[in-house]
């Protein structure tokens, strides 16, 4: 049996078919066109030639100004110019030039036809292999969750088990307990992850925000999540601005973004030395939370499909990173639904790792729906010197 050709490789053969059947097609055509107009050029004009000789003969037999006036207007193509009737050279110009413009309608119209079918057909291979794309990161979603539940399961297992089987002292039961937090709480975050991820799909009411100062939210949420960073080896270090934040947020979504972003921070820093930075700055209308590492960094290829729902770079039989691909995808969109958005960069403040920055609007008021009137996008931020 031959080897099957892969849908993507196939997919490329058929486009690269069909397109070069269309502009085949197209090209004879016009082809087509400008034989036959040539061959209907050349018929008029012989067929104006014979009326003129027959209007020659006709004015030799009866040479007189009346006859010479009724074959005038029998032939307006024709002249009489010395003696003789002959094509008339303004007909003749105004012919071919009527001749000439329906073939470059013809053109135009076949390089539109091309246009307009290319157009379709890229629309097309793109939209499947968005497709595409979509199912392999689905796949991918699907080995790394089962991964995900099934590793920490049978790690709980095989401790319950061994405590079942055989007494254990103080020292070994206490090392067991712990091991089997870590396991629940990496199960719990797998969890609240694939379950935020579907509540914000089906979220049709936008979150109810309240006022808060930015600082003391993520002095709360550090608080929280200081402890199990720095068991994985994070040296985090957290720089507030020196005056509130006011901010309108959802404090628990907040700290879902927060914990994402630290949480891969400490994952993707492969060296011991887990160095995690956590500053928080104001920038006219807008209020910035950096999270910065000196881990593996973000190519640039990248930068825009690592907040894709499920998207997770490598292969999932050889990945050593753990993660179902949501985390970002989730920092994003309740930025988002706080009308935020987020940014990744080269860590600025060294040769190495990268950093996140969620952007959200400063609150400018005591009602819950005021705005700033001077958003500026991302693209728009100058770079400053971070409060510290």
């Amino acid at each position: 049996m031959g080897r099957r050709t892969p849908p993507q490789s196939a997919t490329r053969i058929a486009f690269g078919v069909i397109t070069v059947f269309v502009l085949a097609q197209v090209v004879w055509w016009i082809v087509f066109q400008q034989r036959y107009i040539g061959s209907v050029t050349r018929e008029r004009l012989a067929a104006w030639q014979r009326d003129a000789a027959a209007a020659n003969l006709a004015l030799e037999a009866q040479n007189d100004a009346g006859i010479r006036q009724e074959l005038e207007r029998r032939y307006p193509h024709l002249s009489y110019d010395g003696g003789a009737f002959v094509i008339r050279a303004s007909s003749r110009e105004s012919f071919q030039r009527k001749q000439e413009g329906y073939l470059r309608m013809f053109a135009y119209e076949g390089s539109f036809f091309v246009l307009v079918t290319l157009g379709g057909l890229a629309f097309i291979g793109l939209s499947l292999r968005a497709e595409r794309d979509l199912k392999e990161r689905q796949q991918n979603f699907l080995g790394a969750i089962t991964h995900e539940f099934k590793t920490p399961l049978s790690t709980l297992r095989l401790l319950v088990e061994t405590a079942l089987m055989r007494p254990l002292d103080p020292a070994k039961r206490r090392d067991y307990l712990m091991r089997m937090e870590t396991e629940l709480a990496r199960l719990e975050q797998t969890s609240e992850q694939a379950l935020a991820s579907a509540r914000l799909e089906q979220a049709e009411d936008p979150p109810v925000l309240s006022a808060e100062d930015l600082n003391l939210v993520v002095e709360r949420i550090v608080q929280r999540s200081q402890a199990g960073l720095e068991a994985r080896g994070a040296k985090l270090t957290v720089e507030y601005a020196p005056v509130p934040l006011p901010v309108s947020i959802d404090e628990a979504a907040f700290s879902v973004v927060l914990n994402n972003l630290l949480d891969n921070a400490v994952k993707y820093s492969p060296d011991e030395s887990k160095p995690v930075r956590v500053g928080l700055e104001a920038k006219k209308d807008l209020v910035l939370t950096h999270v910065s590492d000196e881990g593996i960094g973000v190519k640039e290829t990248e930068v825009k499909r690592i907040f894709e729902q499920f998207y997770r770079t490598g292969n999932e039989m050889t990945r050593t990173s753990k993660g179902v691909g949501l985390g970002l995808h989730l920092v994003k969109r309740i930025t988002e639904a706080m009308n935020g958005w987020v940014r990744v960069e080269a860590n600025p403040e060294s040769r190495r790792g990268s950093r996140f920055t969620v952007v959200l609007p400063k609150r400018v008021g005591l009602d819950h729906s005021a705005q700033p009137t001077d958003l500026q996008r991302p693209d728009t931020i100058e770079r400053g010197r971070e409060t510290t």
